[in-house]
């Protein structure tokens, strides 16, 4: 990097590196709304091996597991040659020189320097604070302040934008000046630009940046804060939803660079700070070990090519189960990988129940407005935008009204002790104005507790809040053109079971800030149960049936639509509104709640082992309790493993999954090509439900292949920011996303396995194809190898390589 003479058109140059540095974040959602994101979402348009390089390169981050990780699979013979020979294969590498490989011991990647990196190498940091760690704390001290609406007493000035009000404070801010002997830092602040693109333009100046290395250098910028740019990137994505865009991220990047400037001392001689950083900068380039990380893909490749031998043979085994051809029940689950586990005992422990998966927002596009609250949340995946409002009811206006009364008198209750709870050492203070009755609260918290569902809706006690049911608010028409989506979407629009039981699912967990990421991904993180409940009253109602003949879908008069909500840390399903129940339906329910309650209890004994705790078959009741204990004790860092082990996402009818056991790593979605000529419901499922499933994937493998960069590390040291937006990994530093340590390792090994995503459809191929041709992010998703495609063939699976299906080399 020089201070050479710049290009008449540098000014569009760093506008186009400002808009390629920002377009590589990610969005994060807030931990009330949690949802499993790709952290390297932005940039699927480019292969992933060449992905992996950049990351590598500019942000220090491995996109592979260590290799000693892969010596071992090696070793255990998890990995055999022939997966190792077609991996280096498919990658143009030698297998012998990728075997050699594991017997040396490469270097973790590590980011290229900034200005800041070189001036502490100069500082005696055994007795003074080092700049990259005081930069990072201060900017993420003053947006979470800046951006808290739940939590802080004090915000900063808002009404200019992120970089003017942080330049504003910074003018008059002495904090830093003192802790780092830089007594000019408030009048340095002054000299910086007016507004965030003409300081950026300012500071690259300054710094010397020249045009080639302008891409580069901003991305390695923005990638020093990277949590809080994800927050502001989940800003700009809630905007576009709407219509509108925000630039707040160009705010984040501008105020990180302008560290870079006021550190700077201006001086450029030989031996001058900016002078070694200069000369560290280009040395990063030839240092990065390309070779490490190409070996780790490949190794990476071979690890997905033995599980994907283990799915194959798993789905072509043969097996005696089959569906029933009149069952009593069909019950619709969530697709969620939990749900598997599920599934598979239920119908084990009854020939006369159906299952089947599907999206666990039930194709509503929906909001949930809670009664007598103005608050609304999504419930729908954060792909889409809601466009109808689901709100709460008994049925009769004046008990509406009452109920309304009483819960905004709770809440306003509740919100008198919030300010007192956020003064400085209140927590002192609110234990020695309540006294001995919260100290009771306190041991009464830290006791075993049996419950057997989450507390209460806010505001309202349990008896008073079961009276009422979420109902979607809209005209029949609109009623009717949701239930006609949802039942085609799902496959119900032949003959249908006496009973039809629509299951969201839920986690019961306590003091989790990250609890949202354990609810239902497809529901923005919450239960599925206003969902469920909402679909249920729709397909129920007579109205919308009369409306859906028109349509050409006639629901038997016989059939009736229950709700439920499957604990996933439990695994007990609970039922919704079964006095609506009436002839055949009814005389089901006894049968199938004994059927939900047996194969509960074999789920609970097959997840205990990964959980620590003894699967008893004569004792299900103590293993019962044990998992009860579990989901309700606020000391548990682990209450259950939620979507660890994910690997493969199968769209096909149940008959291709029945009786196999897929360890609870599928997710599992209907799909009858013979009833999609147009390939229409295929492409919903490949643009929406496998874009949900390629995030919840690769969420949980970023978190384990790099956990202190897209992980939230130790979820006993977590402090949460904002009362929502997020959490920091102790008092300060940037903001964490991704997944907690200990939702991915048991505290010796690794849980979850990181491998890319297997999609395996029962399609035609030209079917497929077509979906790749007309959908581009689908098409980028395929092509470059951020999830594997396959397809049933007969019996056979093929998947889907270069544009060619292939069969899988033998084994």
């Amino acid at each position: 990097m020089s201070a050479s003479r710049q290009p008449h058109d540098h000014g569009g140059m760093v506008d186009a590196a400002i808009h390629a540095a920002c377009a590589q974040i990610a969005p994060t959602w807030p931990l009330d709304r949690m949802i499993a994101v790709n952290p390297y979402w932005s940039m699927v348009e480019r292969p992933f091996a060449e992905v992996a390089e950049q990351q590598a390169r500019l942000a220090g981050s491995p996109m592979a597991m260590p290799l000693d990780y892969y010596r071992t699979l090696w070793q255990d013979g998890r990995i055999t040659p022939a997966d190792l020979d077609a991996a280096a294969g498919e990658a143009g590498e030698d297998a012998t020189a990728a075997i050699a490989a594991l017997e040396h011991a490469a270097t973790a990647p590590v980011p290229p320097p900034l200005l800041c990196d070189t001036l502490d190498s100069q500082r005696d940091l055994q007795h003074h604070p080092a700049w990259c760690d005081t930069i990072t704390h201060q900017i993420a001290q003053f947006c979470a302040a800046y951006f808290d609406e739940d939590q802080a007493d004090w915000h900063p000035e808002r009404h200019d934008g992120l970089y003017q009000s942080w330049r504003a404070t910074l003018m008059r801010d002495h904090s830093v000046a003192l802790l780092m002997q830089a007594a000019n830092m408030p009048a340095r602040a002054a000299a910086l630009a007016a507004t965030p693109r003409e300081q950026i333009h300012q500071a690259l100046a300054q710094l010397g940046i020249e045009p080639d290395a302008l891409a580069d250098y901003l991305q390695a910028v923005i990638y020093r804060i990277g949590g809080w740019a994800a927050w502001c990137a989940y800003r700009r994505w809630q905007a576009r939803l709407n219509g509108q865009d925000d630039d707040t991220l160009v705010d984040l990047l501008a105020i990180r660079l302008s560290w870079e400037s006021l550190i700077d001392d201006g001086a450029r001689q030989a031996g001058s700070v900016w002078d070694c950083w200069r000369s560290q900068w280009a040395r990063h380039g030839e240092t990065v070990n390309t070779e490490a990380t190409r070996f780790r893909l490949v190794w990476l490749r071979a690890h997905e090519r033995s599980y994907q031998r283990a799915l194959t043979q798993a789905l072509q085994a043969p097996v005696a189960e089959s569906g029933p051809a009149e069952p009593k029940v069909q019950a619709a689950f969530c697709i969620d990988v939990r749900s598997e586990v599920f599934r598979r005992h239920l119908e084990a422990r009854s020939d006369s129940i159906q299952t089947l998966g599907f999206a666990g927002f039930f194709g509503l596009p929906i909001r949930y407005s809670p009664l007598g609250t103005e608050a609304s949340r999504p419930q729908l995946p954060g792909l889409l935008a809601p466009a109808m409002t689901v709100s709460d009811t008994t049925g009769e206006a004046a008990q509406d009204e009452a109920l309304a009364g009483q819960r905004q008198q709770a809440l306003q209750r509740q919100a008198g002790w919030q300010p007192f709870a956020t003064l400085p050492a209140s927590a002192f203070s609110l234990v020695e104005t309540l006294g001995l009755g919260y100290l009771g609260k306190l041991i009464k918290r830290s006791r075993p507790q049996n419950k057997t569902t989450r507390d209460a809706s806010p505001g309202l006690a349990a008896s008073r809040a079961c009276t009422l049911r979420p109902v979607l608010q809209g005209s029949v028409e609109q009623r009717v053109t949701v239930a006609h989506s949802a039942l085609t979407g799902m496959g119900l629009t032949g003959e249908l079971a006496p009973l039809v039981l629509l299951v969201g699912h839920g986690s019961q967990n306590q003091n989790n800030p990250h609890r949202a990421g354990l609810d239902c991904g497809a529901c923005c993180g919450q239960t599925g149960e206003v969902n469920a409940r909402a679909l249920a009253d729709i397909l129920n109602d007579e109205a919308v049936r009369a409306g859906l003949v028109g349509q050409g879908i006639r629901l038997p008069a016989r059939t009736r639509f229950l709700a439920a909500l499957h604990n996933t840390t439990t695994d007990e399903v609970t039922l919704f509104d079964t006095d609506s129940l009436q002839g055949e339906a009814r005389q089901a329910l006894p049968a199938l709640q004994q059927a939900l309650d047996d194969a509960g209890c074999a789920a609970r004994a097959e997840r205990a082992p990964a959980l620590g705790l003894s699967a008893r078959p004569a004792e299900p009741e103590v293993l019962r309790r044990q998992f009860r204990e579990r989901a309700n004790d606020w000391a548990q860092t682990r209450p259950e493993w939620g979507l660890a082990n994910n690997a493969a996402f199968i769209v096909a009818s149940r008959a291709r999954t029945r009786g196999r056991d897929l360890g609870g790593r599928a997710f599992l979605h209907e799909y009858d090509s013979a009833a999609d000529p147009n390939a229409s419901l295929l492409t919903q499922i490949m643009t929406a439900p496998m874009v949900v499933t390629n995030w919840i994937n690769m969420q949980y493998f970023a978190s384990t292949v790099d956990n202190p960069r897209y992980g939230s590390g130790n979820k006993t040291l977590h402090n949460v920011v904002g009362g929502r937006l997020g959490v920091f990994e102790g008092n300060g530093g940037d903001l964490r996303i991704g997944l907690a340590l200990q939702s991915v390792h048991d505290g010796r090994h690794w849980h979850h396995e990181p491998l890319r995503l297997t999609v395996v459809i029962d399609a035609p191929a030209a079917a497929i194809e077509s979906v790749l041709q007309a959908q581009p992010v689908v098409r980028a998703l395929v092509e470059n190898q951020w999830l594997h495609l396959a397809r049933f063939d007969g019996d056979d699976i093929v998947f889907y390589q270069r544009g060619q299906w292939q069969a899988p080399a033998a084994h």
